[in-house]
């Protein structure tokens, strides 16, 4: 197999064309990538990333419910505005007006599981992209390997950052919780 050509492409094209693709792909820059790369976009996700995203969207679903908020697993895409970028967050928790049946904007909290192939763009590039989002409030970067949490949370003198590691529990203020290791970590054993 050759590498993929990128071509530029606008938004609306990307728009209309991700709905029929049969790879998740993200839009950065004006151009298209696929989620996992050009094999793995197909693959899907390990059990482990699947039962820590969902572990996390259950224990967040009844305050998301509270508060009148939405909750998105795996699926959904974000819009970036000010890039603009298209990307899938594992778990995202938006209030306010929905915008569209086919991404959300302006979210409260964000949340990536790492994977090999994708722990340094979720490290950098998307943590960059997530912090001009003027409505996030908290940004978790999840190992799926090890009881190991990065929260990014906004504070009035900018971002913080904490790492959270075997147990502890971590101050959600959107949705209003804690969200402790071991939500995350339930039905899995690692080492």
């Amino acid at each position: 197999m050759s590498a993929p050509t990128y071509t530029p492409m606008s938004v609306e094209e990307y728009l209309r064309t991700e709905r029929d693709s049969p790879v998740k792909r993200e839009y950065v820059g004006g151009f298209v990538y696929p989620l996992h790369g050009e094999v793995l976009a197909q693959a899907g996700t390990s059990h482990a990333h699947m039962q820590i995203s969902l572990n996390i969207a259950l224990r967040l679903r009844p305050m998301t419910d509270q508060q009148g908020c939405r909750l998105s697993m795996l699926g959904m895409k974000l819009l970036v505005d000010c890039l603009p970028s298209f990307y899938y967050p594992d778990v995202m928790v938006v209030c306010g007006e929905q915008t569209d049946d086919y991404y959300e904007k302006n979210p409260c909290l964000l949340v990536e599981v790492l994977s090999k192939r994708t722990a340094h763009n979720d490290r950098h590039a998307k943590l960059q992209a997530y912090q001009t989002i003027p409505t996030l409030q908290t940004y978790l970067i999840v190992s799926q390997s090890e009881h190991s949490v990065i929260a990014y949370q906004r504070t009035p003198q900018g971002w913080q950052m904490t790492q959270y590691e075997g147990v502890g529990q971590i101050p959600l203020s959107c949705p209003p919780l804690n969200l402790t290791l071991n939500d995350i970590y339930a039905g899995l054993n690692l080492s």
